[in-house]
């Protein structure tokens, strides 16, 4: 990638979608938009409206694009949309139809975020595939070098459905990959004991979940081919394309989707030099830690590259099942302050890009009316205002230092097993168990002001302190992992029945299972896989007592020191030593239980008899204190640094104005702050350390440390 092809920051929105806007008005939006302070777009370039027969093309509304964004010195960001393809490909190619398990075909639908009509394919299908490589192929090699090309969007929203595909090239391409990965038919039957299988073309995928190995390479294998085509679709870009960007975004789904659906983050930012999100508050929630952990889960999957807010939310969504019965001011109907904050707290978690999903809303089908800052008839808004407003600040010269500093490393590390969420949506036929722990986790340090950055099992090196949820599957290849690093001196805090299942789904006979209870030093005693009973379950871990939820495991220590009891006496958590590094198992789902036990506003509902906070105890097991404290925990500080210099960036997700102390860690990093220049906000003064604001209600602001 031309590193100069794009804006110093990228700030703009998805305009052009084929039926929306109408021709007439295009000059004049990209005008306002210029004037507004946006240096860039992205389109839905969809199939189905260029190749509208065979070989036959029409890109004159897609050249006009280009053309005004050339005009007004602005950059366009082209979204390949093949999934939205034209209809007669299913005339010419019948059988790579979209195929479920029960034998039923997918045909031609309308899209409903651009209100046209298309069909998806199936890749699987080389004859199909090698259309589309044209399609794409003719894409790229048209606007290759053009003056308004900065990049390609390859994958939009990155999932797919659960139910597609079982066409005949699907189930040949499986037989064809299990043969790689087991070598016989042999090895196939005996690992999913299923014994009758006397050719390779008696295998037939699984047509749902279940707690199998056969469930468990179907979802391996169906991951794998997706993100292989991603990667494909990179390459014949690049082949064509030298100098543009290649980015992708996804829907921060990697610990509720990526099972059955395949909204892993982590494999979809390593096909591209760009990833993002599709995030807003009316659909997800506006309590606090909701935007933050999934700008977070994009800032660790993209390991170190730039990631922006590829759809961020800045006006109504009407009639849509996930905000009826919601308040207006839980982001239903965005206001001008909301849009600006949902900005800075992705900035203040690293992004590097912003674009809305709409720049003025459709004009037909379910989602009319929605998302943009604009008008209907793409006039001003006074949310459009406060957006000019902040994007001509962000994206000021003057910004640039502030930018080449990113958010400092967290203190404590969550760690994401794939295999873990896997089995969760196998067994349970769901995703939520094992994402409430990983949130509930998030959440609890959260509210603490705790930066706890999630962590992929392939990455744990980098970190002394972890924080294991749900870890109820593990694969020995992540439990080697784990053993090793906690040998070499890690400390791993642990929730309930790890790795009571492993590699094909096979339970251990001893648990802790596979090995695990030499890492743990524990024998389990008692279990319980009961989680409509145990919705109230109380514990105490190191003096503080804390909700659990899911399952239940007791423990007699080997090696071991108890440290927790549930109510009735029974051992619920204990602390060992291994190598050089400690382990605390907890015999429940603590993340889980804070999840459901969290409350509107993420303001913990303690069990009787609470102490002190179990979240900071965790952090204090593994040594290591807060780099920042805030006085109200209603704010959040957050610490960035790197070439550009220190800074402070502090959000108030609050209706009101709050005063409060923000005290640094002075042992930590030797970090002694003596001077504050204020970046945005009112001023504020600081001594012995401790920074004293007063932080304007819904706001984000910044301060630079000296």
């Amino acid at each position: 990638m031309n590193k100069d092809i794009l804006p110093e920051f990228p700030y703009g929105a998805v305009y052009f979608r084929k039926t929306n806007p109408p021709k007439a008005d295009w000059e004049q939006d990209y005008s306002t938009a210029r004037e507004d302070g946006m240096n860039i777009f992205r389109h839905w370039f969809l199939w189905a409206a260029i190749e509208r027969a065979p070989g036959k093309f029409e890109w004159d509304d897609y050249d006009r694009q280009l053309e005004l964004a050339a005009k007004n010195g602005m950059k366009t960001i082209i979204a390949e949309l093949t999934v939205i393809g034209p209809e007669w490909l299913a005339r010419k190619f019948p059988h790579a139809r979209l195929t479920r398990a029960d034998g039923t075909v997918e045909g031609p639908f309308m899209q409903v975020s651009c209100a046209a009509g298309g069909i998806n394919m199936c890749w699987d299908n080389d004859d199909y595939r090698a259309a589309a490589e044209n399609w794409i192929g003719e894409l790229a090699g048209r606007y290759r070098g053009h003056p308004g090309l900065g990049g390609y969007d390859i994958w939009n929203e990155c999932n797919y459905s659960e139910k597609t595909c079982y066409c005949e090239a699907s189930k040949a391409k499986f037989r064809s990959w299990l043969q790689k990965k087991y070598g016989s038919l042999e090895a196939v039957s005996g690992a999913w004991r299923r014994y009758g299988l006397a050719e390779w073309e008696d295998i037939t995928p699984p047509n749902g979940p279940g707690p199998y190995p056969d469930v468990l390479d179907w979802e391996e294998f169906r991951i794998e081919s997706a993100y292989g085509y991603m990667r494909r679709r990179a390459q014949i870009i690049r082949g064509i394309d030298p100098d543009c960007a290649i980015a992708a975004h996804g829907i921060a789904g990697s610990f509720g989707l990526a099972a059955g659906r395949g909204a892993d983050d982590w494999r979809a930012a390593a096909e591209v030099e760009i990833y993002g999100m599709t995030w807003g508050s009316s659909r997800h929630g506006d309590e606090p830690w909701k935007q933050f952990h999934a700008a977070d889960l994009v800032r660790a999957s993209c390991r170190g590259k730039p990631w922006w807010h590829a759809e961020s939310y800045a006006g109504p969504l009407w009639l849509q099942h996930n905000v009826l019965n919601k308040p207006r001011n839980e982001g239903r109907i965005a206001s001008a302050k909301d849009a600006v904050y949902w900005n800075f707290v992705s900035l203040m978690a690293g992004a590097k890009g912003i674009f809305y999903l709409r720049w003025r809303p459709l004009l037909d089908g379910d989602l009319f009316g929605a998302f943009g800052p604009y008008g209907m008839d793409g006039s001003r808004t006074d949310r459009s205002k406060a957006v000019s407003e902040a994007c001509k600040w962000i994206t000021s010269g003057d910004r640039k230092q502030l930018f080449d500093s990113r958010p400092v490393k967290g203190e404590i590390g969550i760690v994401c097993v794939p295999e873990s969420q896997v089995h969760t949506w196998a067994l349970r036929r769901t995703t939520d168990p094992y994402a409430k722990s990983m949130q509930g986790a998030y959440q609890g340090f959260f509210d603490r002001n705790i930066q706890a950055d999630w962590v992929h099992i392939d990455d744990i090196g980098n970190w002394d302190i972890l924080y294991l949820p749900y870890p109820v599957m593990l694969s020995a290849k992540t439990i080697g992992s784990l053993k090793a690093w906690v040998k070499a001196g890690g400390t791993l805090i642990a929730e309930g029945c790890p790795a009571y299942f492993s590699d094909g789904a096979h339970a251990g006979a001893v648990q802790p299972g596979f090995g695990m209870d030499e890492l743990f030093g524990v024998k389990e005693s008692y279990v319980e896989f009961t989680p409509d009973l145990l919705g109230n379950l109380t514990l105490t871990v190191a003096g503080d007592r804390i909700w659990g939820g899911e399952y239940l495991q007791c423990y007699t220590p080997t090696a071991g020191t108890a440290v927790g009891w549930y109510d009735d006496g029974r051992i619920a958590a204990v602390d060992n030593r291994y190598g050089r590094g400690k382990t605390r198992l907890i015999g429940t789902m603590p993340g889980y239980g804070y999840s459901t036990h969290g409350g509107a506003e993420g303001n913990y509902r303690a069990p009787e008899r609470a102490e002190t906070s179990f979240f900071e105890s965790v952090l204090k097991f593994g040594g290591k204190v807060k780099r920042v404290s805030v006085s109200d925990n209603r704010l959040l500080a957050r610490l960035h640094d790197g070439s550009g210099g220190t800074y402070i960036w502090i959000a108030n997700p609050k209706q009101q104005d709050i005063p409060a102390r923000v005290i640094f860690n002075a042992a930590l990093d030797g970090a002694s702050y003596r001077e504050v220049k204020t970046v945005i906000g009112p001023d504020a003064c600081i001594k012995d350390n401790c920074l004293y604001i007063n932080a304007p209600a819904r706001t984000v602001i910044i301060y630079r440390l000296l």
